[in-house]
């Protein structure tokens, strides 16, 4: 019995021993956590940001692309892209400005019996006021190397169906270009982003008479999407490359010509 007894205390004291040593290990794991988590809070701010970019810049480029696929099952359908109308829906039955009849609702991109893409503006968070953007849609520019055409013919042939959002920051400009491999190229401001056509779209710039479809018009030189951007279906460029506080633009072909 005191035999046993003995052992029974011996291997209470290795079990308090034990369970001492497993807390000396959680406590320094705890320890060795925290300074990590510190250290990569004080070191890792530009990392966040850079991945926050990323993401924004994707959502960014995944919304054209979505009404593109629309226009093309329009263009199958028998529409040309030159009918086409980008009227959003809050002009759906107005007589004096909007569709309001089964023959222009055919051909309207955001129309149900049209091309059925669904109208958003761009987040805030990828804006420079912080506030919604507008996305507009014109066929009086022409990407160089995009389809077939002459840059700077006074022409109509070679004008590419583009979406245009004026306004993005300028991080996500950077990080969408830097995705796409587009660097170089005229950097007045030296902000990173290459020049671009110093026309910045501010409407859908449709033919003059209405309901005539969006378009083409004979390109001027400043709708002249060339340079570093030739070949390029979509990028950002910076419409006022002047100024250190640029207006970056992000442009998405969604018919090449």
């Amino acid at each position: 019995m005191v035999k046993l007894a003995k052992m029974k205390k011996s291997f209470r004291r290795g079990e308090r021993g034990n369970v001492l040593f497993l807390i000396l290990i959680a406590v320094a794991l705890f320890a060795a956590l925290s300074y990590a988590v510190t250290s990569s809070s004080r070191s890792g701010g530009g990392d966040a940001n850079d991945e926050s970019n990323l993401v924004n810049s994707a959502a960014l480029t995944q919304y054209p692309a979505s009404v593109r696929t629309s226009i093309i099952r329009m263009i199958i359908a028998g529409t040309s892209a030159d009918e086409l109308l980008f009227d959003d829906p809050s002009q759906f039955g107005t007589a004096t400005s909007g569709i309001d009849s089964p023959a222009l609702e055919r051909r309207a991109v955001f129309h149900p019996s049209g091309g059925g893409a669904t109208y958003v503006r761009a987040p805030a968070d990828v804006m420079a006021d912080n506030n919604q953007g507008t996305w507009f849609f014109s066929s009086d520019y022409e990407i160089e190397n995009i389809g077939v055409h002459d840059i700077g013919a006074a022409d109509e042939d070679g004008n590419d169906l583009i979406s245009f959002l004026p306004g993005v920051k300028r991080s996500i400009c950077v990080k969408i270009n830097e995705q796409l491999g587009i660097i170089g190229g005229t950097d007045g401001d030296s902000d990173d982003v290459p020049a671009g056509p110093t026309t910045v779209p501010a409407g859908n710039q449709e033919m003059p008479v209405a309901d005539s479809g969006i378009g083409p018009e004979a390109p001027a030189t400043t709708h002249e999407i060339s340079g570093v951007f030739a070949g390029n279906a979509f990028g950002c460029y910076d419409a006022d490359d002047t100024d250190a506080d640029g207006v970056y633009v992000y442009y998405h072909a969604l018919v090449e010509r």
